[in-house]
C-alpha cells in the first residue's frame, strides 16, 4: 500500500528518489527501501512525505482502488468516493460516506453546476443561495 503510493506520487510529481530523499532528510538508499517495501518510514517521515506530496498521512498509507485499479492518493481536501450509476430515471445515489462527510440528508436541496467538458458538481442550495445574496448586496453598493 504505502510503497505503491510512494512510487505513484513520486512519478506523478516528477521527482527522482534522490530528490525526495533530500526533501525528507534521508539517503536515496533508505528511500529506495521504502519504495521496495523492505522498510517503512517512521511517522515523522510519513508526515514530511505527506507534506511534500500535498496529501494526508492517512491517504499516503492506504491504497484506494477504482474499477479494480489502484489510484494515487488524492490531494488533501479532495476525495474519490467511488462510482455511481445513473438509473433509467436519471437518478444517482450519492455514496453514504460522501453524504455523511458533507452532512447531506434526505430531502436536502442541491444545486447542480457544470463546466462544459469538465464534469459537474453538486453543492448545497443554502450555500449557493447565501453566495447569491452576498453578490446581490455587493452589486447594490456600487
Amino acid at each position: 500500500m504505502l510503497r505503491d503510493n510512494l512510487i505513484m506520487l513520486r512519478n506523478i510529481n516528477g521527482f527522482s528518489q534522490e530528490e525526495i530523499a533530500e526533501k525528507v532528510g534521508i539517503s536515496r538508499q533508505a528511500y529506495a527501501k521504502w519504495e521496495s517495501g523492505k522498510t517503512v518510514p517512521d511517522i515523522e517521515k510519513c508526515s514530511l512525505l505527506a507534506e511534500v506530496y500535498g496529501v494526508t498521512i492517512d491517504s499516503l498509507i492506504r491504497t484506494s482502488k477504482y474499477d479494480g485499479r489502484v489510484v494515487p492518493p488524492a490531494p488533501e481536501g479532495k476525495n474519490i468516493w467511488g462510482s455511481v450509476t445513473l438509473n433509467e430515471r436519471g437518478q444517482i445515489v450519492i455514496p453514504k460516506a460522501a453524504r455523511d462527510h458533507f452532512g447531506i440528508s434526505e430531502g436536502q436541496r442541491l444545486i447542480l453546476m457544470s463546466a462544459d467538458g469538465e464534469g459537474f458538481v453538486l453543492i448545497p442550495a443554502e450555500w449557493f443561495e447565501a453566495r447569491l445574496e452576498l453578490l446581490g448586496q455587493f452589486a447594490s453598493e456600487k
